[in-house]
C-alpha cells in the first residue's frame, strides 16, 4: 500500500492500533481454528472400505487405432418440435474452435417427442489415431421445415427467434444442443452407451448450429431437458488410452529423426521478411491458411527469434495430425517463458491443450499478488473453459488464494456470484468448498459479509412490495416506504449483521456502524438502497455502498475492470488521466454492490440547481464551472479544472475505443476535486440503443460546450488549454498503451463467449 501511494506521489493514511487488537483478532482465529479441529461428529465417519490392488490392465494407444471415429444415435427424447418437422442431429468434432473434419449429419426423423434415426450411425472423416487429447464433440438437434409458418403460437419457442440456416428451399430452426469430450479425465477413449441432456438457449451467430465454445456439462435440468441417447462403439478388446506425456515426447524424437530436418534458415530471406511481418501484427488479426502453414514451417525460428509467437503457432498447428501435435508438445518444452501478460492468452478457449494450459500456468506464477488481482476476473471466468475440475489453473488459483487472503476474498465472490449458473454450478462449488476448508479463519469474515447482504436483500424486496402496493400517491409511498427501511435498519437483528464486516467491494475497508438518517433508496425501477456507514478509520466521514437486486452487475464490473487496465497502460506510459474506476462487484444472481465516490454530484444535478427552469438547465454552460469555483478557489481551482481537463480526456478516449453508448447527464459526474467519471455501463462495444430503427448515439463521445467552457476556464478564446486537453487525452502518445496486447488478450478472454 505504501508503495503504491509513493509511486503515485500521494501521502498514504495510516491509523495507529493498539497491539492488544492485532493479538484478539489473531486468538479469534486460532480459537476459530481449533473448534473445527476439536469439533466431534455426532455421526463419526465410514471407515474407508481396504485397499484392492487393481490388476495391471492391458491398454491399446490410440495411435495404433487406425479405423475412422463414429457414434451412433440410439433416440432422442422429448424434443421440442412441431408435428409437420423432420428432425435431424449434427454432429462435429472440435479442438477449441478449430473443426477437425467435416460435420456428420443423420437421416430425417418424424415424431412427437420421441426420435429415432434409420441411419443412426454417424461416421467421421478421421482415424481415432488422430484425434486430439482434448477433443469435443458437440451435437445440435434441429427441425427442417419446408417453409415458415406464420402463427401466432408455436409450440416452439425457439422456431421464431432462431431461424438460423437455409438450405435448399428447406429451413433450419436449432432445438438444443450439447457437447461431450471423447477422452474422459484418465484419457480413456469413451465405451458404451451415454445419455446427455441438452441445452435449448442458442448463442448468436453460431456456425452450422454446433456450440463448441458452450460447456461439457449436461443440463442438470433433467425433467424438462431434451435426450439425446448416444453409444461409444468399442474398437478394441482392451481400453483405448492416449499415450502418456513421456511416450508423446519420444514420438517427437522418432519424427526428428526420421525427417532430419533443419527448420532454421529454411525457405530464405523471403519468408522470414513474411514471417516477421505476420509477428508484429495485431494479436487477434486472423491467420490465412499460407501464413499458418508458413509459421508451422519455422516454427524453431520462432521459438528462436519471435518467443511471444507461440499463441500463433499453436493456431498453426493441424491438431488433426498427431506427428504435428507430437513435434509441438516436444517445442512447447523448451520454449522460453512468456511474459504472464502475453500468457494469459493461453488460456483462452482456443487453447485447449492440457500441457500448454500448464504452461501458460507457470508462467503466471511470475505474477505478484498485486498483478494477479488485476487480472483474477478473467482467470476465474476460464476456469468454465476446463473440461476437467482438477487442472493446473484450478490449482494455481487455489494456492495464491490460499496465501493471501485479498485473493481469497475475491476468489470466493467471483465464484458465488455465479454459482446459480447450472453450466458451472458443480465446478465452482467445489472450488469454494476447497477454498473453504483450506481456510477455516476466512470463513467467518465471509460468512458475516454473506448474512449482511441477504439482510439488504430482504430490506430491498421489502421496499419493492410497499411501493407497488402504494403507487397511487407518489409522496405517500415514499414516505411510507423510507420509514419501514428506517425501521428496519434500526432492528437489532439488522443492525448487528450490517455492523462491523469488511466491505465485499475491499476486504481492507472496514465497515462499522450504519448512519441509518442518511440511508435512502434510489428511484430507479429495482430500487437500490443507499446505505450510509460510519467509518471510525476515516476520521468520522461516512463510507457509502449501493446494494442492487434485480440488475446484471458483471457487464459493469467487467467495464470496470478494463477501464482500470487502461488507467494501469496509461500510468506505465508516463500519462495519468485521473480515471476513476470505482469499486464494483457482483455477489449472486442479479445482485452486487457499487462504491459510492465521494463529494460528487451527476452533471444533471448540476446544472438542476444553478436553474429555476427545469427545461433550460441543460443549456446553462456556466453551472458547471461556477459548481467548481463554489467548491475551489486560488490554486484549488487551476488543479480542479487541470483535473477536469485531464479526466474529461481520459474518458473521451476510453468510452471511444470501448464502444460505451447510452451516455447522458445522469450517468457523467463530477468530484468536487474536478476529477470527471463515468458510471452505468449497460451499453458497450457498439451496442447502443435505438427506437423505431433510429440509432440514439449520434456522437462516438461525449464532450458538450459546458465541458469545454471549464476546460478553457471560462475564456472563450482560451485555445491553449483547449490544445493540451488533446495531447492530455494522448490521441497518439498512448496509442500503443490502450491497444496494448495484454489489454486485448484479458478483453478477448472475457468476449470470446
Amino acid at each position: 500500500y505504501i508503495r503504491t501511494c509513493l509511486q503515485a506521489k500521494e501521502s498514504p493514511h495510516l491509523t495507529l492500533v493498539h497491539t492488544s487488537t492485532i493479538k484478539n483478532m489473531f486468538d479469534k482465529e486460532m480459537s476459530a481454528i481449533a473448534a473445527v479441529v476439536s469439533r466431534k461428529s455426532s455421526n463419526p465417519p465410514l471407515p474407508l472400505p481396504p485397499k484392492r490392488r487393481i490388476p495391471i490392465q492391458v491398454q491399446t494407444c490410440v495411435w495404433d487405432v487406425s479405423c475412422s471415429f463414429k457414434i451412433v444415435l440410439v433416440k432422442g427424447s422429448k424434443v421440442n418440435a412441431e408435428e409437420s418437422a423432420k428432425v435431424q442431429v449434427r454432429a462435429g468434432l472440435f479442438h477449441g474452435t478449430e473443426l477437425l473434419c467435416k460435420p456428420a449429419v443423420s437421416s430425417e426423423s418424424s415424431g412427437r417427442s420421441e426420435h429415432t434415426w434409420k441411419d443412426n450411425a454417424l461416421e467421421f472423416d478421421i482415424s481415432i489415431s488422430d484425434l486430439p487429447r482434448m477433443t469435443r464433440l458437440c451435437f445440435a438437434i434441429y427441425a427442417v421445415m419446408d417453409k415458415v409458418k406464420k402463427q401466432k403460437s408455436t409450440k416452439n419457442p425457439h422456431i421464431n427467434k432462431y431461424q438460423t440456416i437455409r438450405k435448399a428451399g428447406k429451413v433450419h430452426y436449432p432445438i438444443a444442443w450439447v457437447n461431450t469430450m471423447v477422452f474422459d479425465y484418465k484419457g480413456q477413449l469413451k465405451t458404451g452407451d451415454i445419455i446427455l441432456h441438452c441445452w435449448s438457449s442458442f448463442p448468436d451467430e453460431l456456425e452450422e448450429m454446433l456450440n463448441p465454445i458452450g460447456t461439457i456439462q449436461t443440463n442438470p435440468y433433467t425433467e424438462n431437458a431434451t435426450e439425446l441417447h448416444i453409444h461409444f462403439p468399442c474398437y478394441s478388446t482392451h481400453p483405448i488410452v492416449f499415450p502418456p506425456f513421456d511416450k508423446i515426447l519420444e514420438k517427437a524424437a522418432q519424427i526428428a529423426r526420421a525427417s532430419d530436418c533443419v527448420s532454421i534458415g529454411r525457405g530464405g530471406k523471403k519468408f522470414h521478411i513474411e514471417l516477421k511481418e505476420i509477428m508484429e501484427r495485431d494479436p487477434l488479426s486472423q491467420l490465412c491458411e499460407n501464413e499458418k502453414d508458413l509459421i508451422w514451417t519455422l516454427r524453431h525460428d520462432c521459438h528462436e527469434n519471435f518467443p511471444q509467437s507461440l499463441p500463433k503457432l499453436l493456431l498453426s498447428v493441424k491438431w488433426s495430425k498427431h506427428e504435428d501435435m507430437a513435434q509441438l508438445q516436444a517445442l512447447v518444452q523448451i520454449w522460453p517463458k512468456l511474459c504472464p501478460r502475453d500468457a494469459l492468452e493461453l488460456l483462452d478457449f482456443n487453447y485447449p491443450d492440457q500441457y500448454v494450459r500448464e504452461y501458460a500456468v507457470g508462467c503466471l506464477r511470475d505474477m505478484s499478488d498485486e498483478e494477479l488481482s488485476q487480472y483474477f476476473l478473467q482467470l476465474v471466468q476460464v476456469l468454465r473453459y476446463e473440461p476437467y475440475y482438477d487442472c493446473a489453473l484450478t490449482h494455481f488459483l487455489l494456492e495464491r488464494a490460499q496465501s493471501n487472503r485479498k485473493i481469497g476474498h475475491f476468489l470466493f465472490w467471483h465464484l458465488r456470484s455465479e454459482i446459480h449458473m447450472p453450466a458451472v454450478s458443480v465446478q465452482f462449488s467445489l472450488i469454494l468448498e476447497a477454498y473453504c476448508r483450506g481456510s477455516i479463519p476466512h470463513i467467518e469474515v465471509l460468512k458475516k459479509q454473506v448474512e449482511a447482504l441477504t439482510k439488504l436483500k430482504s430490506v430491498n424486496e421489502l421496499i419493492k412490495l410497499g411501493t407497488i402496493k402504494n403507487t397511487r400517491s407518489k409522496t405517500k409511498e415514499a414516505m411510507l416506504t423510507k420509514e419501514a427501511m428506517m425501521t428496519c435498519l434500526r432492528q437489532s437483528g439488522y443492525s448487528e449483521a450490517l455492523s462491523d464486516l469488511n466491505s465485499p467491494l475491499n476486504p481492507s475497508v472496514l465497515l462499522s456502524d450504519i448512519n441509518v438518517e442518511k440511508c435512502r433508496y434510489m428511484d430507479s425501477k429495482m430500487k437500490p438502497l443507499w446505505i450510509v456507514y460510519n467509518n471510525k478509520l476515516l476520521n468520522g466521514d461516512t463510507l457509502g455502498i449501493i446494494f442492487k437486486n434485480g440488475d446484471d452487475l458483471r457487464q459493469d464490473m467487467l467495464t470496470l475492470q478494463i477501464l482500470r487496465l487502461m488507467d494501469l497502460l496509461w500510468k506505465e506510459a508516463n500519462l495519468d488521466l485521473r480515471i476513476v474506476p470505482y469499486g464494483c462487484l457482483a455477489t449472486g444472481d442479479r445482485a452486487g454492490l457499487i462504491e459510492v465516490v465521494s463529494s460528487a454530484d451527476t452533471i444533471a444535478n448540476i446544472q438542476l440547481t444553478s436553474s429555476n427552469v427545469a427545461a433550460a438547465a441543460a443549456f446553462n454552460k456556466d453551472a458547471l464551472l461556477n459548481w467548481l469555483k463554489e467548491r475551489n478557489t486560488g490554486d484549488a481551482l487551476d488543479r480542479a479544472i487541470e483535473e477536469f481537463t485531464l479526466s474529461c480526456a481520459g474518458y473521451c478516449v476510453a468510452t471511444y475505443v470501448l464502444g460505451i453508448g447510452d451516455r447522458h447527464s445522469d450517468n457523467i459526474m463530477v468530484r468536487s476535486t474536478g476529477q470527471l467519471f463515468h458510471i452505468d455501463f449497460g451499453h458497450i462495444l457498439g451496442n447502443f440503443k435505438s427506437k423505431f430503427g433510429i440509432k440514439r448515439e449520434r456522437v462516438p463521445f461525449i464532450l458538450t460546450h459546458d465541458f469545454i467552457h471549464v476546460i478553457q476556464q471560462g475564456k472563450t478564446g482560451n485555445t491553449e488549454k483547449f490544445g493540451s486537453f488533446g495531447t492530455s487525452g494522448g490521441w497518439k502518445r498512448s496509442e500503443g498503451a490502450f491497444y496494448s496486447k495484454s489489454l486485448l488478450t484479458c478483453w478477448h478472454m472475457m468476449m470470446h463467449g
